[in-house]
């Protein structure tokens, strides 16, 4: 800049010289004044780029440590804490030696510790409501068992004071039976809620008794099959516990298999104690179900909340889950060859002991022939009963009665082993009213629930009708005319395209028929309007009732999907009409439960039966995709 003034000096005039070189200082004065400045404010710059460096690196780390100090709060103090908590330590004591912060700084460990506290504090304050409520749950229990005990005690006296006439005894087992199955759903409860079952046993029982115990405590007992059984007893203690794991699985192997075939009951010795094996031939485990309930049973090794048993609780596996964690048992459910569902529950070796049985009697007995329906002297002629009478338990067995009537009472009958030289007695025959699982004396056995009477009436469906030859088309006539018969033979030989590849479902129904007395005709229907099973009713009323409801289902879908929220698919359906109420569910994937009922039916239990078999069946009761009619 200094070289331009001079040079524009020397070539100026000399009467400008001294205005330009003064011009030129002063721009060669405000340059170096400029680049001087712009010098100090790079180096300046420069030391500001540095410390925001390193200021963005100490806050990188300082987030870095936060980020580790709330992964250490989430993965490690917490867990450790509630774990503390739950075990029964108050909130101080569950904080106290716990790295919950790495010292960072005073505020942030504040809020740490403070966040810590607040949760603790939540968790306690549930926990508290938790044990709340399972104390209550378990005291609900308590007082049906009470309930139920005294009932007991009060039956047995009408069993002795009433004993010699038959029908009034037959009723008296039958009224103790279903008392023993409110017995085992108080004791469910109880377990649920963190206590033991009702009874107590101090000696050791033979596994025979056990078993049969347990068949004791189920409504369809007698289609139990007890084979093989193993030469072993069952520890005082874990008697009940086992006896009643058994009887839930024993009552699922029942209430989902076809009331017509077997559940066999088997039990023999392994490696690591005794294998008790179930096999049903029942509607059988998907993948998904059997995930489903290995599910179950693992979250019984951390304990059930009121809110983990659902809407439509399902009591059994969970029940058997928590007592298998308690007593060590192991269970597991997979496929049966039976096409049903094979459940094995291995007893530990430390909970068994020698039978005090001679030389294996209770093994030869369970192989003992099952009673015979045609066989057995005649009713009328059955000898008076003695004066004190004792419970047999609910084997095929026939000729076993019991010592003690207050074992029986309590589910676990205890019956006399038969020796080489006692002569078995002949078969009884089973009367026509339903009764109890117990039996006194030989040759008179109650009937097994649900058999032909004078109580009871068997309807027998009508036969399917074919076409007529004239309605069949052929490749050069043309179609005859549409008449109600034709219609109503397309719209049965569609249904049995649906239900032919498909088992039989209509038994799936008759538990929710029979539980509410006021059923009238339960359908389950295709959502085209094809019914695919019927209970009470024959099949032409049937179809009628399914085609009556797929426009019902067709409006109700319409108003389902005018709610945004919800997944547009109707849940349940509720019409009063004069004389009786009409119900329409949805069941499993395209298929819809129907059923028609008095008018003093009991509306609240009506629906809970329909979704308790929902929960159960879903899966089983959906209706297979067809094209044009037909199922693909």
């Amino acid at each position: 800049m200094a070289f331009c003034a001079a040079l524009a000096v020397a070539v100026v005039p000399a009467g400008a010289r001294a205005t330009v070189a003064w011009c030129g200082m002063a721009a060669t004065l405000a340059v170096a004044l400029a680049a001087a400045e712009a010098m100090r404010r790079g180096r300046l710059i420069a030391t500001l780029r540095t410390r925001l460096t390193a200021q963005d690196a100490e806050s990188r780390r300082r987030l870095a440590d936060q980020e580790a100090a709330i992964r250490q709060l989430t993965r490690e103090v917490l867990p450790e804490t509630v774990a503390r908590l739950r075990r029964g330590a108050m909130v101080h004591e569950a904080m106290k030696d716990v790295d919950y912060a790495p010292r960072l700084d005073p505020d942030f460990d504040a809020a740490h510790e403070q966040l810590l506290r607040w949760v603790l504090d939540t968790v306690r304050t549930e926990e508290d409501l938790r044990d709340a409520a399972q104390r209550a749950f378990v005291n609900i229990a308590r007082r049906v068992q009470a309930i139920v005990h005294q009932q007991a005690m009060d039956m047995r006296e009408m069993e002795d004071k009433h004993g010699a006439d038959p029908d009034v005894f037959e009723d008296l087992l039958h009224l103790d039976h279903g008392n023993a199955l409110i017995g085992r759903l108080a004791d469910s409860i109880a377990v649920l809620g963190g206590s033991r079952p009702g009874r107590q046993w101090q000696k050791e029982v033979p596994l025979f008794n056990v078993c049969r115990g347990a068949m004791s405590r189920i409504l369809e007992y007698e289609r139990v099959d007890l084979h093989s059984v193993a030469d072993v007893a069952i520890v005082g203690p874990s008697v009940e516990p086992l006896i009643h794991a058994l009887a839930e699985l024993l009552d699922n192997a029942t209430r989902y298999s076809p009331p017509k075939t077997r559940v066999h009951l088997t039990a023999i010795e392994v490696q690591s104690g005794v294998a008790i094996e179930i096999e049903d031939a029942g509607v059988g485990l998907s993948e998904e179900a059997r995930r489903r309930t290995d599910a179950v049973l693992l979250q019984a090794a951390t304990g059930f909340d009121l809110n983990d048993l659902g809407e439509t609780p399902r009591l059994g596996l969970a029940v058997v889950g928590r007592l298998a964690v308690r007593y060590r048992f192991q269970v597991s459910l997979r496929p049966s060859a039976y096409g049903g569902v094979r459940a094995v529950l291995v007893v530990p070796q430390d909970i068994i002991c020698p039978t005090p049985a001679p030389g294996g009697a209770i093994a030869r007995a369970a192989k003992l022939p099952r009673p015979s329906p045609s066989s057995g002297p005649p009713r009328c002629r059955r000898p008076p009963a003695p004066a004190r009478w004792r419970r047999a338990a609910p084997a095929p067995v026939s000729g076993r009665t019991a010592p003690d009537s207050r074992s029986a009472a309590a589910g676990c009958p205890w019956s006399p082993r038969p020796s080489a030289s006692t002569p078995r007695p002949s078969p009884p025959r089973p009367v026509n009213r339903p009764a109890g699982p117990y039996s006194r004396g030989s040759g008179w056995t109650p009937s097994p629930r649900g058999s032909t009477g004078s109580r009871s009436r068997r309807r027998t469906p009508p036969r399917t009708r074919r076409a007529p030859p004239w309605t069949r088309r052929t490749p050069g006539n043309p179609p005859p005319p549409r008449t109600a018969q034709a219609a109503r033979t397309r719209r049965t030989r569609m249904s049995r395209q649906v239900t032919q590849p498909r088992f039989n479902m209509d038994w799936m129904l008759r538990d929710l028929a029979s539980s509410v007395p006021e059923t009238r005709h339960v359908v389950l229907l295709s959502s085209d309007g094809l019914c695919m099973a019927q209970v009470g009713t024959d099949k032409d009323t049937a179809d009628r009732l399914a085609a009556a409801c797929a426009g019902l289902q067709s409006l109700s879908g319409a108003i389902a999907a005018e709610f945004p929220e919800g997944d547009g698919r109707m849940r349940l359906v509720v019409i009063e009409v004069d004389g009786g109420f009409f119900y329409l569910m949805a069941a499993g994937t395209s298929s819809y439960l129907a059923v028609l009922a008095e008018d003093s039916v009991d509306a609240g239990l009506m629906g809970q039966c329909m979704r308790d078999l929902v929960a159960r069946l879903g899966e089983h009761l959906s209706s297979p995709p067809r094209v044009d009619g037909r199922v693909t």
